[in-house]
C-alpha cells in the first residue's frame, strides 16, 4: 500500500486521533515521515503506532497550532467538531465551532509556505446528484449544515491560495467502514449494522431502501489520503471513493448471510427518510487515480468478512 509513496517531510495530522487519522498516521510513518497528531481529548481515542507523536490540544488555540507549525513541513487537517445529524439540529454552532479556526489555520500554513492537505465532505458538499458516479466537476450544492461549512472551507482555502499563496490540496472521501470503527456513534452504517446483528437489535433505516453510498475500506483511504498529500496538485480537488454505489439495504442483504455463519440474524427498524440525507451519494475517483497512481486494495466483501470478525471478537467492547 505505501508503495510509489515519497518518503520526506514531518507531518501534523490535525484531528488525527480518530478513525482514519489512526490508519493514516501508521501509513505515513511507514513510509518514513515523522508524525505528530493533535487532538482534543486527553488520549486518541484510536490507538496511534508508538512512533506518532500525540499532542492534546484544540488547533483553534493560535499559539499551539503556530508552534507546531513551526516544526512541520506538511499538514493535513482531519478535524471537525460535528457530524451531519449535530449539524442539522444546531447550524450556527456547526459554523462557529468549524470556520474561524480553520480559516486562522490557512493563514498561518500560508505564512510559513507549507503543504496543506484538507480533507473535505464527498458525502455532502455535492448534495442531490443530477447524474451518478460524481466527478469534480459536478455542481456543489449541500443541504446540510455540515456540508455547507465544509464547502466554506474548501472556498476559503481556494481564497487563501489566491491572496496569501496557500499550497493546499483538497480530498473530497465517500464513507470509510472496516476493521476498529466503533458503532453506535452516529456515523459508519457498516459497523453499526454488523454490531446491532451481534447484539440482536434492530438496524436502523431511514426510508424503504435508506441512502446510496459509497463505501471504502479504511486502508484505502488511508492511502488515498497520502497519494494526494504526496502527489496531489496544489489547488486540486479530489474524490475519494470506490466508484460504487450500494444503499443500506444493499448493506443488509450483503451482511444477512455473513451474520448467520456466526448464527446471529437481522431485524430492520423502519424510520422516515431525514431532510439532510443525500439520497444517493457515489463518487467518481478516476482524477485521484490519474494524478497520483492510487488504487483500491481491498474488495467491499473481503472487507465487510474482516470487519464482520473484527466486531465478533471485540463484541464485549461495545
Amino acid at each position: 500500500m505505501t508503495s510509489g509513496l515519497i518518503t520526506k517531510n514531518s507531518t501534523l495530522i490535525i484531528g488525527g486521533g480518530g478513525y482514519i487519522g489512526s490508519y493514516l498516521a501508521q501509513l505515513l510513518i511507514s513510509s518514513g515521515k515523522d508524525v505528530t497528531v493533535l487532538g482534543r481529548s486527553k488520549s486518541p481515542r484510536y490507538n496511534l503506532p508508538e512512533r506518532a507523536n500525540y499532542i492534546s490540544g484544540d488547533f483553534s488555540d493560535q499559539k499551539l497550532i503556530c508552534k507546531l507549525l513551526e516544526e512541520h513541513q506538511e499538514v493535513v487537517h482531519l478535524a471537525y467538531a460535528t457530524v451531519p445529524n449535530t449539524s442539522f439540529e444546531n447550524p450556527l454552532a456547526d459554523l462557529l465551532q468549524n470556520l474561524p479556526a480553520t480559516v486562522q489555520l490557512f493563514k498561518e500554513i500560508a505564512r510559513r509556505n507549507l503543504r496543506l492537505l484538507l480533507v473535505s465532505s464527498g458525502g455532502t458538499v455535492y448534495g442531490e446528484a443530477f447524474s451518478t458516479p460524481i466527478d469534480e466537476t459536478h455542481p456543489a450544492k449541500p443541504i446540510s449544515p455540515y456540508g455547507v461549512t465544509k464547502l466554506t472551507l474548501e472556498n476559503y482555502a481556494y481564497l487563501y491560495a489566491k491572496t496569501h499563496g496557500l499550497q493546499f490540496v483538497c480530498i473530497r472521501p465517500g464513507n470509510a467502514y472496516g476493521v476498529g470503527q466503533r458503532p453506535f456513534i452516529g456515523q459508519g452504517f457498516i459497523s453499526t449494522a454488523i454490531a446491532s446483528s451481534i447484539k440482536n437489535r434492530p438496524i436502523k433505516m431511514f426510508g424503504e431502501n435508506g441512502t446510496i453510498r459509497d463505501y471504502l475500506y479504511v486502508e484505502d483511504m488511508a492511502s488515498g489520503i497520502a497519494f494526494a498529500l504526496e502527489k496531489g496538485h496544489i489547488s486540486e480537488t479530489y474524490n475519494l471513493g470506490s466508484s460504487v454505489g450500494r444503499s443500506n439495504l444493499d448493506i443488509i442483504r450483503e451482511i444477512t448471510p455473513l451474520m448467520a455463519e456466526i448464527n446471529c440474524t437481522i431485524d430492520i427498524e423502519y424510520l422516515p427518510e431525514r431532510s439532510f440525507d443525500v439520497k444517493a451519494n457515489i463518487l467518481d475517483s478516476s482524477k485521484l487515480k490519474k494524478h497520483t497512481g492510487w488504487i483500491q486494495n481491498t474488495n467491499f466483501s473481503d472487507g465487510l468478512s474482516i470487519t464482520r470478525d473484527w466486531l465478533w471478537s471485540n463484541r464485549n467492547e461495545f
